[in-house]
């Protein structure tokens, strides 16, 4: 064992306050280096805490598209076995006090740290490969990991506050680690969403987050120097994460590679979500946070049935607002219309703009209809966004993903359509993508009840996409739309005049009704929208 934590501490340091031979009670004094050092520390390992949370529920939010469980397991689990961690900490070192106490617990913090580095890195990698091995068992594994994590970060903040009490006393020592506790925390909150899952992607963000706690146990030991062999362990293990950090990347996409049926020829990882374009033969696919968006197969289906019945409905449509939709595929079929004299995109992700109106196989596709001088692409949410736009319009055109996350649901809510409203013109048509009509008849059916319910007429129908199946529409408007006399004046590859006319007859078997309405403060849509998901996936 080594003798001390430091050769600048001082006999004088310590006070004997015991003379009756038992355990003595001792106070030692940091040096203003080491005391810094320390709560840097608990800065840095809340921090990474932090962003591990938000890593492991972003991961299994991709994998599942439960948002809300697998936020709630991740965040919620991890708190929980700080709890547990906390408890445990009480009986490291409980029998000895003064230098002996600090060094044992000085020690025990740099193994946590040297133990919480490589699984930080490992784990979310290996909870990837679960899922590819054994989709079912992804709710399971995500709980041990967060158990795992969550229990050994816990450890931290007591053995932080434990040391520094022998110095400062409770009241100081607790208020400066809670302190730097605290502010590392909203670092970490604020660095994962904005510079590393954008800049880095998943896994190498988890590499590089591991290496944080090795690199502050070599920070740490430098400044107490019988600690410096364990300095030496930080700094190898730090250098060898950081190392490792560009070689997860072929490693996690081959694990992703499993995930799909065609080769992956491109992926993204955008700060709002996971972009992966597939390719096999001619059938180019387009995934988000792995839903299917198009096929190049088929997609010509789907975009002609979301636009050419809302742009019939209208008298010369002049104006279109299109919100979602940034493939570019929507504003292709729009621009047909030769009275069209403004587009207006809005689309929260400009990474998904930039890919359509980039890539070669997706720039084909949609005709470059992108770079149109009609266009206007605005970057940002359409929730907060397009009720706020000057103008009106003839069509308003939604194109959102399916809604089954809880951060997607509100742009199916009646909030939102009654805000749309006052953007539409007195003789505008609003029409809206309503997910798969065979598969998830609750959603069709919610969305066409949420429309009407914010003083819309609604008309729902329904086109057969091969790559998808069924699905479902809703066409609204302030006036009354008679759908028998829709006519096409543009060049379709799928949609006639009368298969136009004939999409509002539905099957007997999609039953609108007996839902209940979709609001802001109850995303009822998400559930009927996870029926659909549980059957499928």
């Amino acid at each position: 064992m080594e003798q001390g934590i430091s050769s600048s501490y001082e006999d004088s340091n310590f006070n004997n306050n015991n003379n009756s031979g038992n355990t003595t009670n001792l106070s030692i004094n940091f040096t203003k280096k080491q005391k810094n050092l320390l709560l840097l520390a608990a800065a840095v390992s809340s921090g990474t805490g932090l962003a591990v949370e938000l890593l492991l529920g972003n991961l299994a939010s991709y994998l599942m598209g439960n948002q809300a469980l697998a936020y709630g397991i991740a965040v919620g689990g991890f708190l929980a076995a700080m709890g547990l961690g906390s408890y445990l900490s009480r009986f490291v070192s409980v029998n000895t006090q003064g230098r002996k106490l600090q060094k044992e617990l000085l020690h025990s913090f740099i193994c946590v740290e040297l133990a919480i580095a490589p699984l930080t890195a490992i784990l979310p990698l290996a909870l990837f490969a679960l899922f590819v091995a054994e989709g079912g068992l992804i709710w399971q594994g995500l709980f041990v990991v967060t158990i795992i994590l969550g229990t050994l970060a816990g450890l931290e903040v007591p053995l932080l506050a434990r040391m520094l009490e022998l110095s400062d006393g409770m009241r100081e020592a607790i208020a400066g680690v809670l302190a730097l506790d605290y502010l590392g925390g909203l670092f970490g909150s604020l660095a994962f969403p904005l510079l590393l899952l954008p800049w880095l992607s998943m896994f190498p963000t988890a590499f590089v987050l591991g290496s944080l706690p090795a690199f502050m146990v070599f920070a740490i030991a430098l400044s107490f120097p019988n600690m410096r062999r364990w300095g030496y362990v930080g700094l190898i293990l730090g250098v060898v994460l950081l190392i490792s950090a560009p070689i997860s990347i072929p490693f996690g996409n081959k694990l992703e590679n499993n995930l799909y049926n065609a080769p992956i020829i491109k992926r993204v990882q955008s700060t709002y979500q996971r972009i992966v374009l597939t390719r096999q033969g001619k059938d180019v696919r387009l995934f988000l946070d792995g839903d299917l968006q198009f096929s190049t197969l088929d997609e010509y289906r789907y975009h002609e049935a979301l636009v050419h019945p809302a742009m019939s409905a209208v008298t010369q449509p002049k104006k279109v607002l299109i919100l979602g939709a940034g493939d570019g595929m929507a504003i292709r079929e729009v621009l047909k219309w030769q009275g069209v004299e403004r587009v207006v995109l809005i689309e929260l992700d400009p990474d998904i703009v930039k890919l359509a109106s980039r890539y070669p196989q997706l720039v084909q596709v949609n005709n470059n209809s992108l770079t149109d001088p009609r266009v206007q692409v605005i970057n940002a949410d359409a929730f907060v966004s397009a009720p706020k736009l000057a103008d009106t319009f003839d069509v308003i055109i939604a194109d959102f993903p399916d809604p089954d996350q809880e951060r997607l649901a509100k742009l199916y809510s009646e909030g939102f359509y009654r805000r749309l409203a006052s953007r539409l013109s007195e003789n505008g048509v609003l029409v809206t993508q309503a997910s798969s009509s065979f598969f998830a008849p609750k959603v069709i059916s919610c969305i066409t009840a949420t429309v009407e319910s914010a003083g819309f007429k609604v008309h729902p129908y329904v086109v057969d996409v091969p790559s998808f199946g069924p699905w479902g529409f809703v066409l609204a408007s302030h006036q009354d739309i008679d759908t028998e006399k829709l006519k096409l004046a543009v060049p379709t590859k799928y949609l006639t005049d009368s298969l136009l006319q004939h999409l509002f007859d539905l099957p007997k078997d999609i039953e609108i009704g007996n839902t209940e309405i979709n609001r802001l403060t109850h995303p009822i849509i998400v559930r009927y929208q996870m029926q659909f998901k549980s059957l499928t996936y």
